[in-house]
C-alpha cells in the first residue's frame, strides 16, 4: 500500500461555526448503532460486512493489545453513527460543511485529481471506554459499492492492487468537536509498515487524506484505557436529552448518562476525486463498470498464481477467508 498523503485543518472553521455543528449534532437528535449483522446469502456468507476489522481486532486486542472478551470488545466498538448528507443534505445545515471550499481544495491536492464531488457526511459518537479498531475504509468501485456489495470484498478488491482502473478515489476529512478525553486519531500515512502518527482529537480541527488506503484506528475514549463499558446492546441509541446531557437505551430506558465532555463527536466528509469530467461521466453512467463474478474470478485467479488455491474453488465462506487472509495486512500492535 502506497504512502498517503494528508492536510491537517487547525482550526477548521470559526468558533460560531463548531458551536454550529455541535447544535446541528443536538437537533438531530437520536443516534442508532453502528452494528453489522451477518451476511445471509452468496459469496462471504456468515460473515459480517468487515470481518476483516473484526478478526484483526478480536486476534490482537487493538493497537494496544488488550485482551478482553468478545462481548467487551464488542461493546467496545458498536459506536454510534448517523448520516447528516447522502450527495445532498437530510438535515438542515450541513450545507456548508458538505461544500466546504477548504476540503475541496485540499481533496485536489491530495488526491492529484481536479474534479471534486462530495459524496457523504456522516457522524460518529463514541461513548467512554469505547474505540474504533485499526482499518481502511470501505473504497468504491465502477459497478461495487457498499449499498449492494460486501464491504470487505471491496476491501480485498483495494488490498489486491488488481482493480485500480476501475477505482473511484475518495478524499475523507475527519473534523473533531467537543471537549472529550481520549480517543486519539492513529493513522498510518506511509503504509501498514510504517510509524504510527497519532493526532489528539481535539475540538474544531480536522484531518484530509484517503482513509480507502491510509490503516487509521480511534484510540479508547476517555481519561482511563480500563474504563468498564456499559451493557450496550445491539438496538440501543443515543439520543439527546436537552442541556448537553446525552442517554443511551432501549425500550427499557438508559443504561448510561453523559454529557458532552464525555463523548467523542466527529463529522466525515468524503468526496469521489476524478481526474476530469470525462472520467467522471464513465462512472455516472456506468459505460465501464465491472461486475462481481469478474471481480471473484479474477481474485481465484490470483490466488491460483500466488499458489494459496488449489483444485476446486472453495465454498464462499472459506473463499471469503482465504481473500482476506491473503490480501488485508494489518499494521502490528504497538509494543
Amino acid at each position: 500500500m502506497k504512502a498517503a498523503g494528508y492536510e491537517l485543518f487547525d482550526p477548521l472553521l470559526p468558533e460560531q461555526g463548531a458551536r454550529d455543528l455541535m447544535r446541528l449534532a443536538e437537533s438531530f437528535g437520536s443516534y442508532g448503532m453502528y452494528a453489522q449483522e451477518p451476511i445471509r446469502e452468496g459469496l462471504g456468507k456468515g460473515l459480517f460486512q468487515r470481518h476483516d476489522v473484526a478478526l484483526n481486532f478480536l486476534a490482537t486486542g487493538g493497537r494496544f493489545g488488550r485482551r478482553e472478551s468478545i462481548e467487551a470488545l464488542a461493546r467496545r466498538t458498536n459506536y454510534f453513527r448517523e448520516t447528516y448528507a447522502y450527495a445532498d443534505p437530510v438535515i438542515d445545515g450541513i450545507d456548508g460543511f458538505l461544500h466546504h471550499e477548504p476540503f475541496y481544495e485540499a481533496a485536489r491536492r491530495v488526491s492529484g485529481r481536479p474534479v471534486i464531488k462530495p459524496a457523504i457526511v456522516y457522524a460518529n459518537i463514541l461513548v467512554p471506554g469505547q474505540e474504533l479498531g485499526l482499518h481502511t475504509d470501505v473504497p468504491e468501485f465502477r459497478g461495487l459499492n457498499r449499498t449492494k456489495d460486501p464491504e470487505w470484498l471491496m476491501t480485498v478488491m483495494l488490498h489486491s492492487g488488481l482493480f485500480e482502473p476501475w477505482r473511484i478515489p475518495i478524499a475523507t476529512a475527519v473534523a473533531w468537536f467537543g471537549q472529550h478525553e481520549g480517543g486519539e486519531f492513529c493513522f498510518y500515512p506511509e503504509g501498514p509498515d510504517g510509524e504510527a502518527s497519532v493526532l489528539p482529537a481535539s475540538h474544531n480541527t480536522a484531518l484530509l487524506t484517503d482513509t480507502d488506503r491510509c490503516f487509521h484506528g480511534v484510540d479508547r475514549v476517555g481519561r482511563d484505557p480500563g474504563t468498564e463499558i456499559p451493557a450496550i446492546e445491539i438496538g440501543m441509541r443515543l439520543d439527546f436529552k436537552g442541556d448537553g446531557k446525552w442517554a443511551v437505551g432501549g425500550a427499557d430506558g438508559p443504561v448510561a448518562n453523559y454529557g458532552w465532555e464525555d463523548l467523542r463527536f466527529s463529522i466525515s466528509w468524503k468526496a469521489y476525486c476524478y481526474a476530469d469530467n470525462a472520467e467522471r461521466r464513465t462512472a455516472e453512467q456506468h459505460s465501464d463498470d465491472l461486475g462481481p463474478d469478474e471481480v471473484v474470478d479474477r481474485l481465484a485467479a490470483d490466488l491460483r498464481e500466488r499458489d494459496r488455491l488449489n483444485g476446486d474453488v472453495p465454498g464462499p465462506t472459506d473463499l471469503a477467508l482465504l481473500m482476506i487472509e491473503e490480501y488485508v495486512k494489518f499494521p502490528s500492535p504497538a509494543a
